[in-house]
């Protein structure tokens, strides 16, 4: 077991052996990796950004174990498409229909955002894990029909908006999870509570992108925390290099050069799935994971945020979110 971990350390140092498809396979071989996890028959798991990649393949594994699925979507017919795909999928393989519906939400329309929350707290069933997947990477600096830079808009701001409003509905279907979908690229960048929208420097898609992931997973550390004790844990992760249509559109060259390395969707999904079903998650709360195992949120000391920052950064999403000024 110990050589095993040993081995899971040096392949999340290298990066590249850690982050790809072969890297998978090799920690897919240790002792403790199974395949098996529980039913989530009569439990409901709403998705945002589930029509493509990594999404979609979790809405699928999620409705594969039984779950009442919500495809939190922002353009209807898609999701439709997406609904029928993984049904005839779920046919084809043996199983039952999975129950699967669509919830209209454009995560980085705060409008949208509230008119979801409110439906998900109407429907009058229970909400067991939400996991916040969508994600933005505009080759353009673009703000969202909020005014918020289009990248901090769908990664940060709309996410937090939906598990204030839904926070309740969480804790009341406890025990409930809160899982975070983030990138490896967020080690490449410090919190920037003084800019948070990038307005005092030229654009950069990868480095924006970086900046609100890292930012998702302060926050998260900081949703854990507010809800400690109250049966919901929070948990964000990282996919590794996957191959995904957002992927192909936003950084060509990297895939150009990675392709043949990449993870599939369903690789990628993997860790969203186990975190949402398993039952190890349930008795931790507040970390950073990759491929099944916690890892640290910094590798080089100057992206360590002060105590000062973290909270300054929940009171500003708070703001741009539209929310009062209640802690």
């Amino acid at each position: 077991m110990r050589i095993a971990a040993v081995a899971d350390t040096v392949l999340d140092r290298t990066v590249l052996a850690g982050y790809t498809a072969p890297g998978l396979a090799l920690r897919r071989r240790g002792p403790d990796w199974t395949d098996d996890l529980p039913s989530l028959a009569g439990r409901t798991v709403a998705i945002t950004g589930p029509t493509s990649g990594i999404g979609q393949a979790a809405a699928a594994r999620f409705a594969a174990l039984g779950a009442t699925v919500l495809l939190l979507v922002r353009n209807h017919e898609k999701g439709a498409t997406t609904r029928e795909r993984i049904v005839a999928e779920q046919v084809r393989g043996g199983g039952e229909i999975p129950d699967i519906r669509l919830v209209t939400c454009d995560v980085a329309d705060l409008e949208s955002v509230r008119a979801c929350a409110a439906r998900l707290r109407t429907r009058g069933e229970p909400l067991h894990v939400l996991v916040h997947n969508a994600g933005a990477m505009p080759p353009e600096r673009e703000t969202s029909p909020d005014g918020i830079e289009l990248s901090f808009a769908t990664n940060v701001v709309g996410p937090f908006l939906l598990t204030t409003l839904v926070e309740e509905l969480l804790v009341q279907s406890a025990p409930a999870r809160v899982i975070t979908v983030s990138s490896g690229g967020m080690f490449t960048q410090r919190l920037d509570v003084d800019d948070p929208e990038g307005e005092r420097r030229d654009y950069r898609p990868a480095a924006a992108y970086a900046r609100a992931k890292r930012a998702q997973v302060v926050l998260n550390e900081l949703w854990a925390e507010r809800l400690r004790g109250r049966g919901v844990v929070c948990h964000a992760m990282h996919p590794g290099w996957v191959d995904t249509p957002g992927v192909q559109s936003s950084l060509p060259g990297f895939h150009r050069v990675t392709a043949k390395l990449l993870r599939s969707p369903d690789e990628g999904a993997d860790t969203v799935v186990w975190l949402g079903a398993a039952h190890a998650p349930a008795g931790r709360t507040g970390l950073f994971w990759h491929d099944r195992r916690p890892r640290p949120t910094h590798r080089v000391p100057w992206t360590r945020e002060a105590p000062e920052d973290r909270q300054r950064l929940w009171a500003l999403v708070r703001e741009r979110a539209g929310l009062d000024g209640a802690a």
